[in-house]
Parts: C-alpha cells; sequence; structure tokens
C-alpha cells in the first residue's frame, strides 16, 4: 500500500515532480540558446575582424607593435619642450572657451527642443495626442544620426565655423534629451494636472504649473550630464572643420614633429577641462537628485 500511494500520479508529489522536470528542462533549453547566441556572436565577430584586417591597408597584427610610437613622440617632444607648455596652454585658451561656448549653446537649444519633444510625445500629457507618435519619431531620427554627419552636411551648405558644429550638436541633443525627458514625464503625477484642467487652464498652463515644478530637478540633472557629453563632441566636430580645440588640435597633428608639443598642450588643456567639468557636473546632478528625493 505504501509504494502504490508514492507511484501513484495523483499524490501530491507527482504535481511537484512535473513542475520540477519541466523547470529543469526550460532552464536546460535557455542555456543551449545562450550558449548558440554567444558561438554565433563570437562566429561573427572573428570573421567581421578578418574580413576588415583584409580590407585594411595595413594588417591589425603587423602594426600592433608600433601602437605607442605616435604617443612616444608626442610625449618625447612634449617633454623636450617643457619649460613652453605653460605659453602654448594660456595660447589655446581662447579656442577652449569657443569650444564650451558651442557646447553651452548647443545644450540649451537641445534642452528646449528636447522638453517640447517630450511633454509633446508623452501618454497622458500631449497636447495632441495622436501626433505623439510622429514627435517620438521625430526624436527617433534625431537622435539617430550621429553630429558628425550632419556637421559634415552643415559644413557644406554654411562652411566651416561653430555653427554648424552648434546646430549639429543641438540637433542630437534634442533627439536624445527628448527620450530622456519623456520616460521622467512619464511618471509625473497626473493631479495637480487635473486640478489644473478643471480650472480650464490651458495645456502650456497645465505644463509649466502642473508637471515642469515636479520633473525640472531630472531634466536638470539629465541636461547636465548631456552638457559633459556636447564639451566632448565640439571638440571632436573641430576635426571636420568647425572650430574649436578639435581644429587646432587637428592642424598641430597635420604637421606632425614639430608642434607636438602644440598637440601636447591641447590634449592636457582639453583633459583638464572635461576632468573638471565632469566633477562639477557630478556634484550638481548628485545635489540636485538628493535634495529631490529628500
Amino acid at each position: 500500500m505504501t509504494d502504490a500511494s508514492l507511484a501513484d500520479p495523483r499524490s501530491p508529489s507527482g504535481p511537484v515532480d512535473q513542475i520540477q522536470s519541466s523547470y529543469m528542462a526550460l532552464v536546460q533549453h535557455r542555456r543551449l540558446y545562450g550558449t548558440l547566441t554567444l558561438m554565433i556572436f563570437a562566429l561573427l565577430m572573428i570573421s567581421g575582424f578578418i574580413v576588415a584586417d583584409e580590407r585594411n591597408a595595413g594588417g591589425f597584427w603587423d602594426g600592433i607593435s608600433n601602437i605607442g610610437a605616435y604617443p612616444a613622440d608626442v610625449l618625447s617632444e612634449a617633454w623636450e619642450k617643457r619649460a613652453e607648455l605653460p605659453g602654448l596652454i594660456r595660447k589655446y585658451v581662447p579656442a577652449l572657451v569657443e569650444t564650451l561656448n558651442i557646447a553651452a549653446v548647443s545644450t540649451l537649444l537641445g534642452g528646449i527642443g528636447g522638453v517640447a519633444l517630450a511633454l509633446l510625445g508623452t501618454r497622458g500629457l500631449a497636447c495632441w495626442p495622436r501626433l505623439i507618435p510622429l514627435f517620438r519619431r521625430c526624436a527617433d531620427v534625431m537622435r539617430a544620426v550621429p553630429e558628425i554627419v550632419i556637421a559634415l552636411v552643415l559644413i557644406f551648405v554654411l562652411g566651416g565655423g561653430p555653427v554648424p558644429a552648434m546646430i549639429a550638436i543641438a540637433i542630437h541633443t534634442a533627439g536624445a534629451l527628448g527620450k530622456l525627458f519623456s520616460e521622467v514625464a512619464e511618471n509625473a503625477d497626473q493631479k495637480p494636472v487635473e486640478g489644473l484642467a478643471s480650472t480650464g487652464a490651458g495645456w502650456l498652463q497645465r505644463m509649466w504649473l502642473g508637471v515642469l515644478p515636479q520633473v525640472a530637478p531630472n531634466f536638470l540633472s539629465y541636461a547636465l550630464l548631456r552638457f559633459e557629453i556636447n564639451i566632448r563632441a565640439s571638440a571632436i566636430l573641430g576635426f571636420v572643420g568647425a572650430g574649436g580645440l578639435g581644429y587646432e588640435l587637428r592642424n598641430a597633428m597635420a604637421w606632425g614633429p614639430g608642434r607636438f608639443d602644440e598637440a601636447a598642450a591641447i590634449f592636457i588643456l582639453l583633459f583638464g577641462t572635461i576632468v573638471c567639468f565632469d566633477q562639477l557636473s557630478s556634484r550638481f546632478r548628485h545635489r540636485l537628485t538628493k535634495g529631490h528625493a529628500a
């Protein structure tokens, strides 16, 4: 009788064993699929590397021994002319100011555009609910196109200078911040908005008085984080003729030996500026989020 009751599938242990076996089978299938996915990914990476190495002007393994040659030349020449570095750093401060201006203006314009895209593309807050997909796709397109591509097109139209870089970074910033701001706005409390709507307030009044006071700390935190990114982006766009430190660095590197001390001075100035703004922005953002949470 005891053996029969243990073997009986209607006993309490029967369903438990079936559930456990089914769960173990699912775990094995997941592990198998994960292993196959990793193998396929590794094969694609290896094959892509082989194809890129064959099409490259020089082989990767043949040139990897020279990877430290250029930094060594820059450092050796900068060390020989180390007494001139403070003067060179002062020389390129105006270019640094131009880079910071590009980043600041593009962040301001992109932040304004991001707020508009976020409020118009957030469910429950949008002025025209049927156009929510349109505003979201606009933000996706603006975010998907790299700044350097937009800058190259604008430089062809407007010519070289800081204006194409500013517009290019502002467009990309608006798309990126529009996505981040929209996620924050979706979690805003709807009760103030409903209360304002019951008094006859318009859409702008509801957003200004009911939504923005709730999300302003997070909006400002994301904008400061984006400002850090835009400093780097404005320096990179200088390589395509957009002015600022990047343009000066390209010229110094293009001349080669003899001006490596200038390249080193620009590197030091740019690195110090980025580290300084990263630290200041991180502390300010921490205070904003901590104070908002409190």
